[in-house]
């Protein structure tokens, strides 16, 4: 089960010790928005229960990426306005059933057979509303902005900005308590997007997994990224080797190899 964090009044971050999740609802005096669904119709209808007892407001659903754990509870928040940027869809589409056979072969394998059946019969909503750039919705004496501020952690990342509480929900272009992922990123063009992140003066950043954090850390990632950045640079120019490059990276071995083998996008 999860916890509700208050980050402002009317901002909560939900935190689930399932993959170390974040989730967002963000409540005006009209309307509510959640942030991302979780990973199945089950784990999405206890994120609705939950959400039902903060608020009875209608509710719009902004989606910060097509991965699983992010996005395939949605149906349980239906029928609502389902936000995500225009590439979602198609990355939904592509990766739909590779993400369920892994994710179920993973659970199989934990033994949690409940939480493998779950996921095998979720089906994920694809958005009905479209974001090229950054779209503003007015919750009801809030504005709350949804913004892809570059590619990086996917070529379709959103984030969601609340201007009032100095807040921003974005999603796995910021990690907490674990290294980045970086199997469908653009690591050469990561750094600057979550420098977009910073442009937007941020008091807390929630990552998509692991605890709130601050602009300090988020600075601090965005180095961490750059350096990845300039490695992959290297190794692809033959100037260094990938084995300098392993010894150079501020991350784990594996998780700088699929960095590398993404330096082409």
């Amino acid at each position: 089960m999860g916890h509700w964090i208050e980050l402002a009044d009317g901002v909560l971050v939900r935190r689930y010790a399932e993959l170390d999740l974040s989730v967002g609802l963000v409540v005006g005096s009209e309307q509510a928005l959640v942030i991302d669904t979780r990973g199945d119709t089950v784990q999405g209808a206890e994120l609705a229960e939950a959400a039902r007892r903060v608020t009875s407001l209608p509710w719009q659903v902004a989606i910060t990426h097509a991965h699983f754990d992010h996005c395939f509870g949605t149906a349980a928040f239906l029928p609502a306005p389902v936000w995500a940027h225009e590439r979602y869809a198609a990355h939904l589409r592509r990766t739909t059933e590779s993400q369920r056979a892994e994710w179920v072969t993973h659970y199989l394998a934990e033994g949690r057979r409940e939480t493998a059946e779950a996921l095998g019969a979720s089906e994920p909503v694809v958005a009905d509303r479209e974001v090229r750039d950054e779209v503003e919705l007015d919750l009801g004496g809030r504005l709350v902005r949804l913004r892809h501020p570059g590619r990086g952690h996917t070529d379709h990342d959103l984030v969601v900005h609340v201007p009032d509480a100095a807040v921003v929900f974005a999603g796995d272009l910021i990690e907490q308590g674990a290294p980045p992922a970086f199997e469908d990123s653009l690591p050469l063009e990561w750094p600057s997007t979550v420098e977009e992140v910073l442009r937007l003066r941020p008091r807390t950043v929630v990552p998509g997994h692991g605890d709130p954090v601050g602009r300090d850390f988020t600075a601090r990632q965005r180095d961490e990224l750059a350096l990845i950045a300039d490695l992959c640079r290297a190794v692809t120019s033959g100037s260094r080797t990938e084995s300098e490059a392993l010894h150079r990276s501020p991350y784990p071995a594996e998780t700088t190899r699929e960095a590398l083998a993404r330096a082409d996008g």
